[in-house]
């Protein structure tokens, strides 16, 4: 996509485990995540997306969804955790130690 004089260029992001979005935007300084996001077309392809509990970042560093773009930011729209991290290792470390303690 050509960069129109003046404009950012950024990609907005968003995956789940089964297909990834990629979009390049020109926008123009001073544009928030949240438009980038909306102008990006996304929450029409996946209107699952729900913003107000999604959390977003650029370059996987959490943002609000007023933070301005710079250029070349990649703004990335993540998925809620279907479960804990700190559980499931518990979890897992639990079932190695059990599997080890069977005589």
């Amino acid at each position: 996509m050509d960069k129109p004089a003046g404009n950012l260029q950024v990609q907005v992001c968003y995956a789940k485990p089964e297909i990834q979005l990629l979009r390049d935007v020109s926008v123009p300084p001073g544009t928030t995540l949240q438009a980038a996001i909306v102008q990006s077309g996304i929450l029409d392809e996946m209107p699952e997306i729900d913003l107000s509990t999604c959390r977003v970042g650029v370059y996987s560093k959490l943002k609000t969804l007023e933070a301005i773009l710079r250029d070349g930011d990649r703004v990335e729209i993540y998925r809620p955790l279907i479960a804990d991290p700190k559980e499931s290792r518990r979890r897992r470390a639990d079932t190695k130690s059990n599997a080890n303690s069977v005589p």
